[in-house]
């Protein structure tokens, strides 16, 4: 069985930051979301390919718990674990730490999978399906 909590990690660069060296915190939201993306990646699954058959995740519902800021030049590591999983929708848990293994931020995020032409959820397709049960 694949593992089932995938790890990716971070570089704060300067961009990141906010006027007094912290984390902005909607960076935490980038970070997660290429911390998803890259999993998705890792599990042979190419977003490209579904989203030229008009299908994709779009994010439903997220909490975000901000409890410690990261600083510039800080390597984050964002865990990404699957908390959910349903025909339509995924439930995602992230947590970002520090180099100290500080938790500095939790994520929940709900991610649908639509049909782009239409607008509406539709089932996950069996090729995605498969492999987040595969590591669920």
């Amino acid at each position: 069985m694949q593992q089932t909590t995938a790890e990716y990690q971070v570089r704060v660069f300067y961009e990141d930051t906010d006027a007094g060296g912290n984390v902005y915190h909607a960076n935490y939201l980038k970070f997660c979301e290429r911390a998803r993306t890259q999993w998705l990646r890792d599990l042979g699954i190419n977003q490209s390919f579904f989203l030229e058959q008009n299908g994709g995740f779009v994010v439903r519902k997220l909490e975000m718990d901000n409890m410690a800021s990261a600083k510039l030049d800080d390597l984050l590591t964002i865990s990404t674990t699957i908390q959910t999983l349903k025909r339509a929708s995924v439930t995602f848990v992230q947590k970002v730490y520090n180099q100290q293994q500080e938790c500095l931020c939790e994520i929940n995020v709900v991610v649908a999978y639509v049909d782009l032409n239409r607008a509406k959820p539709c089932a996950i397709p069996a090729e995605i399906l498969g492999a987040f049960k595969g590591v669920s």
